[in-house]
């Protein structure tokens, strides 16, 4: 494809979920020199939106309990923005301080979910939100709203497509410059998807819309589509599908970053990623980790890593019995 012709509508925006909705999920809780260490690698990749920690209760999250030290730690070159979630206005006013690029604010379309995630209802959470979002904003601080449960609610059941739209207008009208659409217990499919997306899409524009899949049923790829299709270019990953959801018993991680690369990569789009040292990065985080490498792409890179390794070893073996 010429340069010439290239367009905004090739290009997708990553934004890496690994070191907060990934990290925060796992059993084990890496140090701060290895978050630090894998959010640099994650950079060095080509992603240039990163959530990296969340300013809520040590208590409640204790993987993600030295976020602050975390902020003033991350090497701050390169056009990489790097992302803080918050709870309320303290956890607000320390990332604030902490100088994270952008603010995440999270509600989601059912109070089941709402009340188990943040011990308010959906309706009390927006109110609790608008001066958060004005102060944010005042200080030229963008803030992204997160809307779980978009599909179904582990306690509610299934969201009716006009609730995930009316809530999303609501967000955008508090001043969020983006809404990110969470199928947080990855149960949606394209058929689903669709008619959640339409919905939202006659509200508000794709350019102001993210998608945040997880890859609980599999589905995480496929839904994608409908996505990409409806022109949104904005797409939440996580290296190595690292994470899951402490309210969703069993729900993995959001859809793997390599998986995403790939997919969008063979569809002639372009990520600015790449997908070596990506899934290098996977492969490394899933080790220290002590778990299995939750990206199949990443394990077919991996394992044909491996394989010529062995080639060259028994070429130079050969050349040196030959010899």
């Amino acid at each position: 494809m010429s340069h010439t012709h290239e367009n905004r509508d090739d290009k997708v925006s990553l934004v890496e979920m690994g070191p907060r909705d990934g990290l925060q999920n796992e059993a084990a809780t890496l140090p701060l020199a290895q978050r630090l260490a894998l959010i640099a690698r994650l950079a060095e990749s080509g992603l240039q939106r990163i959530e990296v920690g969340a300013f809520v209760s040590p208590k409640k999250v204790p993987q993600m309990a030295d976020s602050a030290a975390l902020f003033n730690a991350l090497p701050r070159r390169g056009p990489t923005r790097y992302a803080a979630l918050v709870p309320n206005l303290q956890g607000l006013q320390t990332a604030i301080a902490a100088r994270a690029d952008e603010i995440g604010l999270f509600t989601a379309c059912s109070d089941g979910f709402t009340r188990a995630n943040i011990g308010i209802s959906v309706e009390e959470s927006l109110v609790r939100f608008a001066p958060l979002v004005q102060e944010a904003r005042s200080l030229g601080i963008k803030v992204r709203g997160y809307l779980s449960t978009v599909i179904a609610c582990p306690f509610d059941g299934p969201t009716r497509p006009k609730r995930v739209a009316a809530l999303a207008e609501r967000l955008l009208d508090l001043g969020c410059h983006e809404i990110s659409l969470g199928d947080t217990i990855g149960v949606g499919t394209p058929g689903t998807v669709a008619p959640m997306l339409d919905a939202v899409l006659h509200e508000i524009p794709a350019g102001r819309l993210a998608v945040h899949f997880h890859d609980t049923y599999g589905q995480g790829l496929a839904n994608l589509l409908p996505a990409l299709e409806r022109g949104i270019r904005t797409i939440d990953c996580s290296v190595a599908g690292l994470g899951g959801c402490p309210y969703a018993p069993g729900a993995s991680g959001n859809v793997a970053s390599e998986e995403v690369v790939y997919l969008l990569h063979g569809l002639g789009m372009s990520t600015g990623v790449d997908l070596d040292q990506l899934a290098a990065t996977g492969q490394w985080v899933s080790e220290l980790l002590g778990r299995p490498n939750g990206s199949r792409v990443g394990q077919a890179l991996h394992g044909r890593g491996r394989r010529l390794a062995q080639e060259r070893e028994q070429r130079a073996l050969g050349s040196h019995h030959a010899s």
